[in-house]
């Protein structure tokens, strides 16, 4: 079941994005970095998101699995529990955000986070060509959804 979050949920939903924001980062940034993502943190950051415009959703089976969130057309912090991954999960939130969307899907991703990459081009997302370059030979790429 996919439910909207609302401020009951979001701690939640923070502790979700921690761990998950945590485990795929690990090897790309700093560990200072890494620790600074705590639940609380992300908590902030997730409040920020909804107060900016976006919905805020969580997978629930047998308990708390992931979350994604939807501003407009842009899919951001789709994020399952490491223990969760390879489950199904990801793309059930994607194709839940994917008809959430107003206009045609977006999302972005880090060039180095290749398992998220299969997912989306396994679910129909291509690369646009658009590209945000970060130091130390990171980026993130543009792609959206073709149906």
């Amino acid at each position: 079941m996919i439910i909207r979050v609302n401020e009951s949920e979001m701690m939640q939903a923070a502790i979700i994005h921690s761990q998950s924001w945590k485990a795929s980062h690990t090897g790309i940034c700093s560990p200072e970095f890494i620790e600074l993502h705590t639940p609380e943190h992300q908590r902030q950051y997730l409040e920020n998101a909804v107060a900016k415009g976006a919905e805020l959703y969580m997978l629930v089976d047998r308990g708390p699995v992931g979350i994604v969130s939807v501003n407009g057309s842009l899919i951001e912090n789709l994020y399952v529990l490491p223990q969760e991954q390879n489950k199904g999960y990801g793309t059930q939130l994607l194709m839940f955000a994917v008809n959430k969307c107003n206009n045609t899907p977006s999302l972005w991703i880090l060039n180095s986070n290749q398992g998220a990459k299969r997912l989306y081009e396994r679910n129909g997302f291509c690369p646009t060509g658009n590209v945000v370059h970060h130091k130390d030979g990171l980026f993130e790429l543009e792609l959206a959804f073709k149906i």
